[in-house]
């Protein structure tokens, strides 16, 4: 997977080679605890930590964004 895209508070961050798998998991530990952080990237270009406050409701939504492949498709998911 190239990225994993975050909205969140109407604002958008990404993450880096990251498995969708193991972000569910970090957010889910969050949530089983009333609260927690994950630590994304703000920004396009040089990385800048974010850090987002994960809690019962607050929306957060996760787009997986596949690498292209040479004939300009896509990779499916893992």
């Amino acid at each position: 997977m190239k990225r994993i895209d975050i909205h969140y508070g109407a604002e958008q961050y990404s993450i880096g080679e990251e498995s969708l798998e193991k972000l569910h998991g970090e957010i889910r530990a969050a949530l089983d605890a009333g609260h927690g952080w994950i630590t994304v990237n703000d920004g396009e270009g040089a990385p800048r930590p974010a850090h987002l406050l994960i809690t019962p409701g607050v929306p957060i939504a996760l787009i997986p964004i596949p690498e292209q492949t040479e004939d300009d498709g896509y990779v499916t998911q893992d």
